[in-house]
Formats: structure tokens, C-alpha cells, sequence
């Protein structure tokens, strides 16, 4: 399976089976982790028989991938990696938007350049209607990738957590953008 995705810097790839250390070694910095799940590494085994089936799963909505492997296009370097991944798997109205980079990656524009890569083909190739992003309230870079990328504040809600974590008491915000928001703001910057 080849690139889905080009951007400036970063090409976006299926996952494979021999991602698993990547993925364990992201998931084992706390600082990555620390608004998942308050700064726990994920062990081997979980990411194994957990995750990675999840990060594999192809959506008969949009014929593709929810979950997307970046590497730096000049090193091959993975950077991390990008959700975009039907809310209901048999239909691409609907999709979420996520990312997960490695700290060396962090402050350097991946994030907003891959967020904003994926809501254009999600838009223009996909059929997506709907792009929707949470994060906890006090995740001020994440919460900025979402603004940057074109996603607007919905609301801030508090979900019932199996455990609590540092800022959870502040609750979760979502930011969504509608295709024809899209739309309208291409046009504007287009003429």
C-alpha cells in the first residue's frame, strides 16, 4: 500500500504490522501521553493487540485507513501519526481528526500542515460533510492545531472518565468544520 497523502514536509502511510516499536516508543513519553491518559506509556502488549488492529482497520466508508503513519519526507523520520476516521464506518459524512507526534516534532507547524492536508481531501475527495476534533479544555497546542486548521469551538463537555486525570475537571472541548464552511472560507482566500 503506497502514500495516502503528500504534504510540504510529510508523507501520511498506512500503518503495517512492523510499526509496533514506533508506536510503543511514542506512546512511552509522558509528555506525549500526557493529555491521554495523564502520562502512562502504553505497554507492548496492549499496543499490539489493542491498538494497532484499530490503526490497521480500513473503513468500507471511505475505502481507506482511519489512522495514518508520518514520516518526514527528507529523513523517512517518523513523526507520528494522524486520525481521520469515519465516526460510522460505513459512511464518510462524519469524520474525526486527531493527531499524535513524537516531542522532537512538536512547535515545528506538523500537526496544523497534516490536520489541514487530510480536511482538504477528506473535503474535496472524500465525501466527508463533517470534520470533528476533541481534546481536554486545557490543551492549549492541541486545541491551537484545531483552530489553526480551520475547526471551530462547538462546545465544552464532561464526560463520565473511567479515571481522572490533571485538567480533566475542566472538561473536553470539541471543534467541528462543515463542508460548506470549508467552502466558503476556500473561496474567500481564493480570490
Amino acid at each position: 500500500m503506497g502514500i495516502f497523502l503528500h504534504t510540504e514536509r510529510m508523507a501520511l502511510r498506512p500503518f503495517t504490522v512492523d510499526d509496533l516499536d514506533r508506536l510503543v516508543d511514542l506512546d512511552s513519553d509522558p509528555e506525549v501521553m500526557r493529555y491521554i491518559n495523564g502520562g502512562r506509556p502504553t505497554p507492548p502488549d496492549t499496543m499490539r493487540t489493542v491498538h494497532l488492529p484499530r490503526l490497521l482497520h480500513r473503513h468500507t466508508g471511505t475505502g481507506a485507513r482511519g489512522f495514518w503513519a508520518a514520516e518526514s519526507k527528507d529523513t523517512r523520520t517518523f513523526l507520528g501519526w494522524f486520525e481521520f476516521r469515519p465516526l460510522d464506518d460505513d459512511s464518510p459524512a462524519v469524520v474525526e481528526l486527531g493527531y499524535r507526534l513524537r516531542k522532537a516534532a512538536w512547535g515545528r507547524g506538523y500537526a496544523t500542515e497534516g490536520a489541514r492536508a487530510l480536511i482538504h481531501k477528506g473535503f474535496a475527495e472524500l465525501g466527508v460533510q463533517r470534520v470533528t476534533a476533541n481534546t481536554m479544555a486545557v490543551n492549549a497546542g492541541s486545541r491551537r492545531v484545531m483552530e489553526k486548521s480551520g475547526l471551530k469551538y462547538v462546545r465544552t463537555y464532561f464526560g463520565d472518565w473511567p479515571e481522572t486525570i490533571d485538567g480533566s475537571e475542566h472538561g473536553e472541548v470539541e471543534y467541528a468544520l462543515t463542508r460548506s464552511e470549508w467552502e466558503q472560507d476556500t473561496s474567500r482566500h481564493a480570490g
